[in-house]
Order: structure tokens, then sequence, then C-alpha cells
């Protein structure tokens, strides 16, 4: 993979010490070790967000459904009825 970005942010002595001593041990350089670090956090969070939308999906899912009137003709008649009761509203 091609890097071409630069991203630079201050940590505290003792991160930067131990950041070197992990890559040290690792056998990578502090930026590789960053790197790898920064994509399994990323990873990780991409996850949780995909299990939290399924948790919602399924919350959802249990309040579809439809909704029963009584009146099959209520979705088709909604025009006409609303003008009768404006007209109605009016007379009164």
């Amino acid at each position: 993979m091609s890097k071409s970005e630069v991203y630079s942010w201050r940590i505290s002595p003792e991160v930067k010490n131990g950041l070197e001593a992990a890559a040290r041990a690792h056998k990578t350089s502090v930026a590789q070790l960053l790197d790898q670090i920064v994509s399994q956090w990323l990873d990780r969070e991409e996850a949780g967000d995909d299990e939290i939308q399924d948790q919602l999906r399924k919350a959802a899912m249990q309040t579809f459904g439809t909704i029963r009137g009584g009146d099959p003709l209520r979705s088709q008649q909604v025009g006409q009825r609303v003008r009768a009761r404006l007209q109605q509203r009016r007379a009164d």
C-alpha cells in the first residue's frame, strides 16, 4: 500500500518510549507499528458500528407491520375525506 499522507501529533515522553520499545520488540519501525495499531482500531470500530446497526435494525423490525383501522378504503379516500372535514369545519 502506497503511503503519501503525513499525520503528526504530540504524545507524552512515556508513550513515545513505549512505542519505540514495542517497535524494537516487534522488529519494525514506529511508523509501521502505529499504522498497524490504528488500522486494527479502525477495523474494530467498524465492526462495532455494524453490530450496533444490526441491533437497531432488529429493534425497529419489531415495530414494523400494518395498522388495522377497519376501513380498507381509507388510504384511497384520504383526499376526499380531508376535503369533507374541512368543509364541515368551515360550515360550523
